[in-house]
């Protein structure tokens, strides 16, 4: 058969429903053999948006997401889409055309070494070379992508190599089963949690995947520990109850940072070193427990006392079978810095001037999704209200990248999102500045009849670096730009467009939309002007006063 045809036939056997991407005259033969395949080509208008959605596909099923596109000017495109999925540990197969590698009549027109570029940022990259090699190559990348920590991979399919004949068959995939911590681990555990007195659980990135939120609620319905989230640890478990402390948002002088600092033991779970520590350690200091799939990346500010290293989920549940809850544990200062959280959250969430504060903003979408809906974000100063102040119920609920932390991935996310949970509602959260970046993927999820919501913050301003600026009294220089008029703007891919001119208008147009199956962009003027003096001054003397 067709080398082309193979391929198509080795990503069916991996279970691939979709590939995102924009082919090119490269990839033509395997156009081809995808035209013939059960596998959906969901046409992208930019590279960038096709990788994005891969990722996101990945990160939300756990399968190996699959993004296309061809050599040269396609496959630089998919460079930041790699990173994001690289230290997001999302799942994420890119495959990019190249040249005939045998013999070429353009010289080297639009070549460039992409598999050399894409070595520092995937955990596989690989030349096909002969199509003989491509039931190998392709069992190899999903099973790295997949492996943990999960991540991007590469292969690149030269256009002659595609088209040429072969006899190969495809691998059969081997059974996976990832190691469980010994015993040992889990028993030095169980006897430091139990010796501690103020434990409290910290939720990483690693944890809001496999089964491990499963496993977590257990473990905290049978010891009543108190638990804080990272900002890719939301939704692991419940936020709406009072055990639930707050999230690492800000760096430091947050509510939730007065439960870390009086913790005397921090059973950190899922500790993604791509994530910002929010706490520092210091030598004969306060206890720390790794629990994740793989060892502690130890530097200055992270080296715990005692690893448990396995399957997240595993590790959790035998602790939970052996621990004994202490009559020493003490919480009652955790209680109270919860209620000073909760009290200073809803009194901020009630300002109803116009434009819109963002406390305000994340309490309307709240108000407006069921628990189980779908909120992604793209990146600025939105995302640290979002995941100080938006109670996730469920993983993967509210997404946002703190990882990467690019910007122009918002829009591609939900609409990855809503493809993968078509009967969830879907809300994306974007910055003018981050919206405008992948703006032209309205027409394609306008094309797919997707049902989505799209919330534009519109500050005409890099708003999150203002706010930065601003707090390092630098004057206000080079951040200020033009937006076009998002309603027209949006009507003209054939969506529907809508502003918000009163900040009461808000939660009653999120509600009409997500009512209305369309593609819905609603543009909120909104107002960072008290973000400096909120996040760096009034919040930090309110949780000191405790």
């Amino acid at each position: 058969m067709k080398a082309s045809d193979l391929m198509v036939k080795a990503l069916e056997a991996e279970g691939v429903e979709y590939i995102f991407g924009i082919p090119g005259e490269e990839n033509l033969d395997l156009l081809e053999s995808l035209r013939h395949s059960s596998i959906e080509l969901i046409l992208t208008r930019h590279e960038q948006g096709a990788g994005f959605m891969a990722a996101t596909y990945g990160r939300l099923t756990g399968k190996v997401g699959v993004c296309l596109s061809t050599l040269g000017p396609g496959a630089t495109n998919l460079v930041t889409p790699a990173a994001y999925a690289q230290l997001g540990a999302m799942p994420m197969l890119m495959i990019t055309g190249q040249k005939p590698i045998k013999t070429s009549k353009q010289g080297r027109f639009q070549v460039i070494d992409v598999v050399d570029m894409m070595r520092p940022i995937t955990k596989y990259t690989s030349q096909v070379v002969s199509g003989d090699r491509i039931p190998s190559i392709v069992r190899e990348a999903f099973r790295l992508a997949h492996d943990e920590r999960p991540g991007a991979v590469h292969i690149e399919l030269p256009e002659d190599i595609a088209a040429e004949a072969t006899q190969a068959a495809l691998l059969p995939a081997s059974m996976m089963r990832r190691p469980i911590a010994e015993y040992k681990a889990i028993n030095a555990a169980v006897e430091m949690i139990e010796k501690a007195t103020a434990p409290v659980l910290l939720i990483g990135a690693g944890a809001n995947r496999k089964l491990t939120a499963k496993m977590l609620r257990e473990f905290v319905a049978k010891t009543g520990i108190p638990y804080i989230t990272t900002q890719m640890g939301k939704g692991v478990l419940d936020e709406s109850g009072e055990l639930f402390m707050g999230n690492t948002a800000l760096s430091d002088g947050d509510f939730v940072h007065r439960v870390i600092h009086y913790a005397d033991l921090i059973i950190n779970v899922g500790h993604d070193v791509v994530e910002k520590p929010p706490f520092f350690m210091h030598v004969n200091g306060k206890k720390v427990i790794h629990i994740n799939f793989d060892g502690a990346a130890v530097d200055p500010v992270y080296f715990p006392q005692l690893e448990v290293t396995g399957d997240i989920a595993n590790s959790i549940w035998q602790i939970k079978e052996k621990i004994t809850p202490s009559p020493k544990w003490s919480f009652e200062f955790f209680k109270r810095v919860h209620a000073a959280y909760v009290e200073h959250r809803t009194a901020s969430e009630q300002d109803d001037r116009f434009p819109v504060l963002p406390e305000r903003l994340v309490r309307d979408v709240r108000k407006a999704m069921p628990k189980d809906g779908i909120v992604t974000l793209d990146n600025g100063v939105y995302k640290i209200w979002f995941a100080r102040n938006y109670p996730a119920y469920f993983p993967n609920t509210l997404l946002l990248d703190n990882a990467l932390a690019t910007m122009g991935a918002g829009l591609p996310s939900a609409m990855a999102a809503k493809l993968v949970y078509p009967d969830k509602p879907v809300i994306t959260v974007c910055g003018d500045g981050g919206f405008m970046m992948n703006s032209q993927e309205l027409e394609t999820a306008v094309r797919l009849g997707l049902h989505i919501v799209v919330i534009i913050l519109r500050d005409d301003a890099y708003g999150m670096i203002k706010w930065k600026q601003a707090h390092m009294s630098f004057a206000n220089f080079g951040l200020d730009y033009g937006n076009p008029d998002f309603v027209m703007y949006a009507n003209s891919y054939g969506a529907k467009g809508w502003r918000i001119s009163a900040t009461e208008e808000l939660l009653p147009r999120i509600n009409e939309c997500l009512d209305d199956p369309a593609v819905h962009v609603i543009d909120v003027p909104v107002d960072y002007s008290l973000n400096d003096e909120t996040l760096n001054q009034s919040i930090r003397n309110l949780s000191q006063s405790l």
